[in-house]
């Protein structure tokens, strides 16, 4: 099963960063909002405790009367900004309307200090005010009253001072974030190279041709994290564990083939022999048995020694791939016609290419055979060499036999897969044609013809 991608790292952490800045800075400009309209609040308080104080002192007693001596130019000054309108009122008793602007609400039903002045919160013309109230008494003993004087300020100054101060505190905030992301991500993308170099040496070193005798070269990481450094050396340890498996497959491949060799060869021999020296129908029929048997586990020996040298370094050289493949054709069209098949060439009449011609003609080798031995009397075989639109080099062998199910396909080219129960197959030569394609840069490919048949082949690059 595919593993499915997760979420990229540098993402996750930029968002684990980022975001955490991002809730910080909205909180930041609230907490900043609630400041500044705190600190205009406390102006405005500050201002209307001095007007009402001063507003006071300009009510003066006289007898059992008062005299205001409030200019008229002072007023006008007061209001002389409707959007910032400063406003009072003079009232004795407190709540009996003497002069001002009628319209200022009463406080909240508290008892109010006299000579202390209150603040509060009210609406006149529906638009938010702040009032500052001062009670002063006047009179004599027997004759005493009370004077209550009013200021109210509308709030839109404290709006405006907290637009303000909000925005003197939020644009360099906002500057200081931008930078500071920036500065984050920069440091993440930096973080994240030296993975990103360890991945671009992984994949080179993937895409070189490697096997027993050309092992994966081992990670080199000249400066990184301890964590990178960690992880190169667990990956060069797994590297050096599969090396070391693939040496060994390759050392048995070789021991095996090698010394199975020359018993199978002298038991065929003798197998022959036997079979001309006897002439009872019973015994014959035992030495043929026998005989197969031990062509069969030679030509398995002889699959797996191939196997063994396609999987070593290749020395590759500039061959006509087209010319070879001519020549490889023309050596089984003997045994085609034995068969009854038809087998020829079609394809380019030359087509160069850098690679190693024992190894290509064991791969076509092997690939006739499989045509042959599969596809049934009075089939059509071909050879073909084409240049494929990915710039490659096509060596393939067609068929119009009864071909593969489509799901079998990517079991072609397994160890030991075969396709049918005919006999005389090892289910090693298609996996030998892919080990060498493998070590020319290429891969192979395997699709169904219509009506029926079969295209098996391998890619390997142009110059």
């Amino acid at each position: 099963m595919r593993p499915i991608p997760g979420v990229s790292l540098q993402r996750k952490l930029l968002l684990w960063l980022l975001l955490p800045q991002l809730v910080l800075w909205l909180s930041g400009g609230f907490l900043a909002w609630r400041i500044a309209l705190q600190n205009g609040e406390k102006g405005i308080d500050q201002t209307l405790t001095q007007s009402v104080r001063a507003l006071a002192r300009q009510i003066k007693p006289i007898g059992d009367g008062l005299l205001v001596d409030f200019p008229k130019a002072a007023q006008d000054i007061l209001e002389q900004d409707p959007a910032d309108r400063i406003t009072y009122m003079v009232s004795s008793p407190p709540g009996r309307f003497l002069l001002g602007n009628a319209q200022l609400p009463p406080p909240p039903p508290i008892d109010v200090a006299v000579g202390e002045a209150f603040l509060y919160q009210a609406r006149v013309d529906d638009k938010p005010v702040r009032v500052a109230l001062l009670d002063v008494d006047y009179g004599t003993a027997q004759t005493r009253q009370r004077l209550r004087v009013q200021v109210a300020q509308s709030l839109t100054v404290r709006e405006r001072i907290a637009q303000e101060l909000l925005a003197q505190m939020l644009i360099p905030m906002g500057l200081m974030g931008l930078a500071l992301s920036a500065l984050v991500y920069a440091g993440v993308l930096r973080g994240l190279q030296p993975l990103k170099r360890l991945e671009a040496q992984i994949e080179q070193a993937g895409a070189r041709p490697h096997g027993a005798n050309n092992p994966l070269p081992p990670i080199e990481l000249t400066s990184a994290p301890q964590e990178v450094h960690s992880l190169a050396s667990t990956i060069n340890r797994l590297l050096d564990a599969v090396a070391r498996g693939q040496q060994k497959e390759k050392r048995f491949l070789n021991d095996a083939a090698h010394q199975l060799r020359t018993p199978l060869a002298g038991l065929i021999g003798q197998t022959e022999l036997a079979l001309h020296e006897s002439h009872e129908p019973a015994v014959q029929a035992r030495l043929h048995k026998v005989l197969s048997a031990a062509q069969r586990s030679a030509h398995l020996v002889h699959q797996l020694l191939q196997l063994a040298r396609s999987e070593s370094t290749v020395d590759l050289q500039t061959i006509d791939l087209a010319a070879l493949a001519r020549e490889v054709a023309r050596e089984w069209a003997a045994r085609a016609l034995a068969q009854g098949m038809d087998l020829g060439y079609e394809g380019d009449e030359q087509l160069t290419v850098q690679g190693q011609p024992l190894l290509l003609r064991e791969a076509l080798n092997n690939l006739i055979d499989n045509a042959l031995h599969y596809a049934g009397s009075g089939a059509t075989v071909t050879v073909r060499v084409t240049t494929a639109p990915s710039h490659k080099a096509m060596l393939v062998v067609e068929d119009d036999g009864p071909g593969v199910p489509p799901e079998h396909l990517t079991d072609l080219f397994a160890r030991f897969w075969r396709g049918s129960d005919k006999a005389g197959g090892c289910g090693l030569g298609l996996s030998i044609v892919k080990g060498i394609a493998q070590r020319h840069g290429g891969d192979t490919l395997a699709e169904p013809l219509v009506p029926h048949g079969l295209r098996v082949g391998l890619q390997i690059p142009l110059p």
